[in-house]
């Protein structure tokens, strides 16, 4: 039995799963304290099915707690920035363009230092071992224990930023350490920013981590949990302490492996829509499509690996306007239960024109009985219009294609979409989020720019693939069990030696404890 829970802005969404069956699910609103929400979700689905805490085998969470951290300026720490790029990196400093109070919430020490490589393995410059002594001396002085470390061509050769992490750890062995070649893509700016976002989060990381644990333990669960990544995966609570960034945008995604799970369609439109907005995504293969896009996480420019989501001003609490003739982008929100007609306010909403459409039984519908049927049509009209809009920028040719509606606002669109080949309303659609949290496997990425000079084709994509596994392993799957999803390959022009840019995606399912810890084992001993 499995537990999938997703904490959003407004609502947090629960499932308990045995097996392929679903046998209890909870929506309740998501309270400051979040690990207290959480623990009153999993003693009502507990109470719900009958079911004892000591059966549950898992428990997967979604949260945002790490990008809300980020947008709101808020649990961040102070941390150092050191670029191996020197001299060639002078031009452009780190967190160039970076939005100026989240400078001043980081307070970040900079240090620019000679090291790096290029795209072929060729050294931009010696590190300098004076410059790095003088800067880990003033890093331990200030007493700063978050440090990001960024090199020139990275994912190419690592060597200088693992070299560098290893004389911090000699002088200041308390000092968390993120590795940007462990986090982002191939692009010094947006990696090295990846990484920067991560190290200051990484304080946070341990607070919130060890309260899910400690709520876990205090309530009888005895079982690990997980939670979810940007793309469709899970990270155990280890690697979440190291790597919180790759929380970000895993909301949307919990939706697109919920739909996938509730309806059985590998490759559709899926439409999440809530209280705000309808996030608009694609299913390719069963997993989401990720973006190939400079993707901005508070107001900064990142490579992380993100699905490719278009965000769309049309929730329930979107309000409506001019005759049904405009709706939205503003939205009552979590105000909706206090502004809207049907709950006694004096706002005209999505959610007032489904229930006088006799498309929804909420709140009062004598509230909404005045609204002028022509007002009703044309909001029905405008949501359904501008969904297909967005749903055909999406799609990845002019082929129609499945559509399946998910999320609490799923009864906002009405009747058939032109862009869709089939419209699917799948049972308990209000709670995919949780759903795709509850199924969600083990992953792991990696990617790299080879010479297929130097090597063939194959042994390119099986070193890149050894690569991922072992991340899918870090961070809690079954080695056995894990398998290939994903192989890109990207010609690389103007470059000679016929460089390739290999990006491998593994997902695996999770390891039992007895089993990760024999892998942990193995690990150490091939280490040492």
């Amino acid at each position: 039995m499995r537990i999938g829970i997703d904490v959003g802005g407004t609502h947090t969404d629960a499932v308990l799963l045995d097996n392929e069956t679903i046998l209890a699910t909870n929506k309740s609103l998501t309270t400051s304290d979040v690990a207290s929400g959480i623990i009153d979700s999993l003693n009502t689905l507990l109470k719900k099915a009958s079911v004892p805490a000591k059966n549950i085998s898992a428990v997967m969470i979604g949260t945002t707690q790490f990008t809300n951290a980020i947008v709101e300026r808020r649990q961040l720490s102070d941390i150092a920035v050191i670029r191996l790029a020197l001299p060639s990196g002078k031009g452009c400093p780190p967190m160039i363009e970076w939005p100026d109070e989240l400078i001043k919430a980081i307070n970040p020490s900079i240090y620019e230092c000679h090291g790096g490589y290029l795209y072929d393995g060729y050294p931009v410059a010696d590190i300098n071992f004076q410059e790095i002594e003088a800067a880990i001396a003033d890093i331990k002085h200030k007493g700063i224990k978050s440090v990001a470390i960024a090199s020139a061509f990275a994912t190419m050769n690592a060597e200088p930023e693992l070299q560098l992490a290893n004389l911090i750890n000699t002088e200041i062995p308390d000092c968390e350490i993120t590795l940007s070649h462990q986090i982002g893509s191939i692009g010094l700016l947006e990696r090295e920013n990846a990484a920067i976002l991560n190290a200051t989060l990484r304080p946070f990381a341990q607070k919130v981590v060890n309260a899910f644990e400690s709520a876990l333990k205090q309530h009888a669960f005895s079982c690990p949990f997980f939670i979810s990544q940007n793309d469709g995966t899970l990270m155990n609570a280890d690697f979440v302490r190291a790597y919180p960034a790759l929380t970000f945008a895993s909301g949307p995604t919990n939706s697109l492996r919920g739909a996938y799970k509730l309806t059985g369609k590998d490759n559709a439109i899926v439409v999440d829509i809530g209280g705000t907005t309808s996030d608009i995504g694609v299913l390719q293969n069963g997993f989401p499509r990720e973006s190939n896009r400079i993707i901005k996480v508070g107001g900064v420019r990142t490579n992380f690996r993100m699905p490719d989501i278009n965000a769309v001003g049309l929730g329930g609490g979107s309000i409506v306007r001019d005759e049904g003739k405009r709706i939205g982008p503003d939205s009552c929100g979590h105000k909706l239960v206090e502004e809207a007609l049907v709950f006694n306010g004096n706002t005209l909403t999505t959610t007032d024109i489904i229930v006088a459409n006799g498309n929804a039984m909420i709140g009062e519908s004598e509230n909404v009985k005045n609204v002028p049927h022509e007002v009703v049509h044309n909001a029905i009209n405008t949501m359904r219009e501008t969904l297909n809009h967005h749903i055909e920028i999406m799609k990845p040719d002019n082929t129609p294609v499945p559509v399946i509606l998910v999320g609490g606002g799923a009864a906002l669109i009405q009747g058939e979409l032109p862009a869709a080949s089939e419209v699917i309303r799948p049972e308990n659609a209000d709670v995919a989020n949780a759903i795709g949290a509850a199924i969600a496997q083990i992953g792991g990425e990696a990617e790299s720019m080879l010479s297929y000079r130097s090597m063939s084709r194959n042994q390119a994509i099986f070193n890149v693939t050894q690569l991922a596994t072992d991340k899918a392993v870090a961070a809690g799957a079954n080695k056995n069990t894990v398998r290939t999803i994903d192989i890109e390959e990207t010609e690389v022009p103007y470059m000679d030696g016929d460089i390739r840019r290999v990006r491998v995606k593994v997902v695996g399912e999770i390891a039992t404890v007895e089993r990760a810890d024999a892998q942990l084992s193995e690990q150490q001993t091939g280490a040492y």
